[in-house]
């Protein structure tokens, strides 16, 4: 039974990468700039010239990301009752899994909502 929650870590992962992604396109620059550190976003945009291409398809990165959670979120439902094995070891083991995969999902559910903040209500809220 550790396979299916092993699979659950890295679909928790996967869902982790793509919600940093959000981050990296609209709340990193908008932080940086609201503080002053404008030149430090042209240097990033410089050096980096990818933040814009996810900037400007950032409902693409927050569709991928939102896809991501959602999987991950429907595995770890699905997983939620499989019972774990009767040797010690392996029950602590299974138990560990579950709760990265837990925290993973939790982390990249929260900065999903911090992206989607950034990138869709505070332009509205500021403009």
């Amino acid at each position: 039974m550790i396979d299916p929650l092993r699979r659950n870590v890295w679909l928790s992962a996967g869902a982790l990468f793509t919600s940093l992604t959000t981050l990296v396109c609209c709340v990193l620059p908008a932080v940086l700039v609201s503080i002053g550190a404008g030149v430090t976003v042209v240097g990033l945009v410089t050096a980096f010239p990818q933040l814009v291409w996810l900037s400007e398809r950032k409902v693409l990165v927050f569709g991928v990301a939102g896809a991501m959670l959602l999987i991950s979120g429907l595995a770890l439902r699905h997983a939620r009752n499989f019972p774990c094995p009767a040797d010690p070891a392996l029950a602590a083991a299974c138990e560990r899994l579950r709760r990265l995969s837990a925290g993973l999902f939790a982390g990249s559910a929260v900065l999903v909502v911090i992206g989607a903040l950034a990138a869709f209500v505070l332009p509205i809220l500021s403009g």
